[in-house]
């Protein structure tokens, strides 16, 4: 009777532990650490120099001419020929004020000394002056040697301006007119252009030939310098 009753005890204690266990708990819910978001910086590529008035060839292509906008306008333009006349006067007389007045309003006169050198660019407010400034540029390498030319307007290029209207020269509307060169003559602007061109001498086998080219352009009518490149024979 006894061992009975134990049991039955014993099985209801079971019975009642059994009820109260607790149910199984659902797993928990994983967290999740967001990770930084990366910043992504695009940077400006570097903007190349540009040479006023020039245009930069890529490796291995050749650079031809471009024609004229309107060809043949100002061949026949007696106003053009008197701006020479001016120009070459301004030149051989140092006139700053005569200069300032045929340089192009709209975008002033590039000059280069070497025909692949140094454009720089000239309002007519600093023509004025291009007589007296010393202020040095680099105007490029020499052909052949490599050294650089640096100088002011006044002691580089005048002369050789100079040179050019002191010797027998001609004029040649639209056409690069050259000697004998070793590289093959571009002129790389839209606008028309003349040559004032020296043949050389034959003491020198005409290898001392020299060319100014001048570009002409109208504003308002009437015609201006807006550059000047120089071409002679290279080594």
């Amino acid at each position: 009777m006894n061992t009975k009753v134990l049991l039955t005890f014993l099985l209801g204690l079971t019975l009642i532990a059994a009820c109260a266990s607790p149910a199984t708990q659902p797993p928990p819910t994983p967290t999740f650490i967001a990770l930084p978001t990366s910043t992504l910086l695009i940077g400006t590529p570097p903007t190349a120099a540009l040479t006023p008035g020039a245009s930069t060839p890529l490796p291995g292509v050749t650079v031809t001419g471009i024609a004229p906008t309107n060809p043949s306008t100002i061949c026949g333009d007696p106003q053009v020929t008197a701006l020479i006349d001016s120009f070459k006067t301004a030149i051989l007389t140092s006139d700053g004020q005569l200069l300032s007045s045929l340089v192009s309003p709209s975008r002033g006169m590039d000059v280069a000394y070497f025909r692949d050198g140094t454009v720089i660019t000239y309002q007519p407010e600093h023509a004025k002056f291009l007589f007296e400034t010393t202020f040095e540029v680099d105007w490029g390498a020499e052909p052949g040697s490599g050294a650089m030319k640096r100088g002011s307007f006044h002691d580089v290029v005048l002369p050789e301006l100079v040179r050019i209207f002191n010797q027998p020269y001609t004029l040649h509307c639209n056409e690069l007119k050259l000697g004998g060169a070793t590289y093959e003559p571009v002129w790389e602007y839209q606008n028309e252009y003349y040559s004032i061109h020296f043949p050389g001498t034959p003491e020198n086998g005409n290898m001392d030939w020299h060319t100014w080219v001048t570009g002409i352009e109208y504003v308002s009518g009437k015609p201006y310098v807006y550059a000047l490149i120089q071409y002679f024979w290279e080594p």
